[in-house]
């Protein structure tokens, strides 16, 4: 066989590659994690809060959820976040085989798929912000461990589908006992020691294997709040932790 031929016969197995690649990555499910903090110092009843947390639930369910298969769960987040699970949630709306179908039953499938989807999303929606709106009135809303929420995405990992995860949070760890971190009454001074911190603690959490979620952290403070209630140090101490632990994005809104 000739050079030339061989090399175009290479090129165009490697394109079928990625095509099957890229068509298999855009087929994979989705599980989206939502982690609504519910300890005392987050109170989604207020106005500011309650609309910013709205708009990201709207958001995040129409970008997340697409297709049959595309799970989201919610957790609370508390002294107790591990077994906070509060809702969850896969999508059924699937769209019809329309591989020998006219344009016209193209259409059709894709306008009932469509309409579908669009009324599982607004089932969604308003479970969530019933979620969103629910009180924790129990003792367990004096602590907050955040740290806590790493086993729950190790396990959506294990699923194999792209992991979403969403914190509404102020992301202010308050947990107690040997080697925990309490933001509330010990903050990382600034950068560098949050990033000292969150190299030392990615070493003993790295047995929680993440894999590499794409993270987002919608913090429930207003434009005009201090360093002192949003400390960007511990915002800095989270997109360390998440990017040691293996996340790919970790973004902060």
């Amino acid at each position: 066989m000739k050079p030339l031929l061989i090399l175009s016969c290479l090129l165009l197995l490697n394109a079928c590659s990625s095509s099957e690649k890229a068509k298999t990555v855009a087929d994979s499910p989705t599980y989206t994690l939502i982690f609504m903090d519910k300890s005392v110092s987050v109170n989604a009843n207020r106005t500011f809060i309650n609309q910013k947390y709205q708009q990201a639930i709207n958001d995040l369910v129409e970008q997340n959820i697409k297709r049959k298969g595309d799970k989201l769960a919610v957790y609370f987040i508390h002294e107790n976040t591990a077994k906070a699970r509060a809702l969850t949630l896969t999508t059924r709306s699937e769209m019809d085989d329309v591989s020998s179908a006219s344009p016209t039953d193209r259409e059709a499938a894709q306008t009932a798929f469509d309409l579908a989807l669009q009324r599982e999303k607004a089932v969604f929606k308003r479970q969530i912000d019933a979620k969103l709106a629910q009180q924790n009135t129990a003792p367990s809303n004096q602590k907050t461990d955040i740290w806590a929420s790493l086993p729950v995405i190790a396990e959506a990992a294990e699923s194999g589908a792209a992991v979403a995860v969403y914190y509404l949070s102020d992301m202010i760890e308050s947990a107690s006992g040997p080697g925990r971190r309490d933001f509330g009454k010990q903050p990382p001074s600034g950068q560098a020691q949050a990033s000292e911190w969150a190299k030392i603690d990615a070493e003993q959490l790295k047995q929680y294997a993440i894999g590499s979620p794409a993270i987002t952290m919608i913090l429930p403070f207003e434009p005009t709040s201090s360093v002192k209630e949003n400390n960007p140090a511990i915002t800095h101490y989270w997109q360390t932790l998440f990017g040691e632990l293996g996340a790919t994005q970790v973004e902060e809104q």
